[in-house]
């Protein structure tokens, strides 16, 4: 019976987040920096510790069945593979920037300049898209410190908070794309069975981490205000309490409009509220 084979990154931002996604997915796998493959002991699959820069050909190839990667990678490796589910983490932007004294004000000025870039094949395509000419310079590593060496013009590199570019005494100037960490799979794979409850248990938990289980108390005479406010994942919950003309509401609530959801309910007559992390949500 084959084994699936599901790489991520061996180390990097994306790393810590693979693992706690797959550890809460229920599966029990050794978390070995030292080893590039990890057997899963209940569950059909292995983890291959891999660079992020190999794991979408090895998907493309067949040398694993999955992978998460983050969308950066694929679109630079431009390699042939099913995008499964977004996974909400590792979320950047890969933007041009410029020095902080630069004279390029628009688009247009780039032709005939020089950008440097670990991205090489994804400014490429935005430059053409643009139709600009300008000198793709490729870069491993410290791409900021490029133009403060007289190496480029300008970068074009992954920005998560900005900090480093303020260090360096660059500025964004624009977004090319945005990025986040996908669960990629071999477009021939075996299996498909085992893919799919893989991908039913990731949804579970990503469903888990966007809600809020919340407990709140309210006279009835405020229930269907409350009520009214708590779609719940069918309906909510309500059970008596032991105070006459008093309810317990049970309900989940969306991690987005959370604070606000809380703020409503408390003006409708809500009091004593709880609030708990759900660890799955099965659909």
């Amino acid at each position: 019976m084959k084994t699936l084979k599901i790489a991520i990154q061996k180390s990097g931002r994306l790393n810590e987040k693979s693992v706690e996604l797959l550890k809460n997915c229920g599966l029990n796998f050794e978390n070995y920096k030292s080893s590039l493959i990890s057997p899963v002991s209940n569950f059909p699959l292995e983890i291959l510790f891999l660079r992020d820069d190999d794991i979408p050909e090895y998907v493309q190839d067949g040398i694993a069945d999955l992978g998460i990667v983050g969308e950066n990678m694929i679109e630079e490796t431009e390699v042939d593979v099913n995008y499964l589910q977004r996974l909400g983490f590792g979320k950047c932007t890969l933007k041009i920037a410029i020095p902080n004294n630069s004279d390029i004000q628009q688009l247009s000025d780039f032709n005939g300049k020089a950008i440097a870039t670990s991205y090489p094949a994804i400014l490429e395509k935005f430059l053409a898209k643009n139709d600009i000419k300008a000198d793709v310079r490729m870069i491993s590593g410290s791409v900021e410190i490029s133009p403060g060496l007289g190496l480029s013009d300008a970068i074009f590199d992954i920005v998560s908070t900005g900090g480093t570019l303020k260090s360096n005494g660059l500025k964004p100037f624009t977004d090319v794309m945005s990025s986040e960490a996908i669960l990629i799979g071999n477009k021939n794979v075996e299996r498909p069975e085992l893919i799919e409850e893989l991908i039913a248990r990731i949804q579970s938990v990503l469903r888990a981490k966007e809600t809020k289980y919340v407990v709140l108390n309210v006279n009835r005479d405020n229930l269907e205000k409350v009520l009214a406010l708590l779609p719940g994942v069918k309906s909510p919950s309500v059970i008596p309490l032991a105070e006459a003309d008093w309810v317990a509401v049970h309900t989940v609530v969306p991690e987005r409009d959370f604070w606000d959801k809380i703020s409503q309910l408390k003006q409708a007559g809500a009091q004593g509220i709880i609030v708990m992390p759900i660890e799955k949500i099965i659909a």
